[in-house]
């Protein structure tokens, strides 16, 4: 008699691939989301929740991201530096300004499972504002 039984994911058996995604002309959740998937590797079929399974992401064009209704001046950002007076407010039209990054960033990291990992997961991410990165060799086409 045959015994079934299933195996267990290991860390030495995780394959990585690196993807490119353009964001011009794309709203943001709905890219952040997509990317939240690919750092944690849920697509893939030896996905387990305790184990860093995703991928490598580069995003490009990320100063031309688009968001829906009026949250280019309603959305707001908070950072508080812990001492009176330390809270600092700024849109997403001023954010979008300073640091285009920063907002795919920020939404991905609202997306990713709050736990140890998450960092180890926002290490793969490469966000540049333009078109221009210095990983071309390592996407395969």
């Amino acid at each position: 008699m045959q015994t079934l039984s299933t195996r267990s994911t290991k860390a030495s058996s995780i394959k990585r691939v690196w993807h490119l995604i353009d964001v011009k002309d794309k709203v943001l959740g709905r890219v952040a989301t997509g990317i939240a998937k690919l750092l944690m590797g849920k697509a893939k079929p030896y996905f387990v929740r305790h184990l860093d399974c995703g991928d490598y992401v580069i995003i490009i064009n990320a100063k031309h991201i688009k968001v829906t209704g009026k949250k280019e001046s309603d959305k707001k950002y908070f950072t508080y530096s812990g001492f009176p007076g330390g809270l600092h407010v700024r849109t997403l039209a001023n954010f979008r300004l300073q640091k285009p990054e920063e907002i795919i960033v920020h939404a991905v990291k609202g997306m990713l499972p709050q736990n140890k990992l998450r960092d180890r997961m926002l290490s793969r991410l490469f966000v540049f504002p333009e078109a221009e990165h210095p990983y071309q060799d390592k996407i395969k086409n």
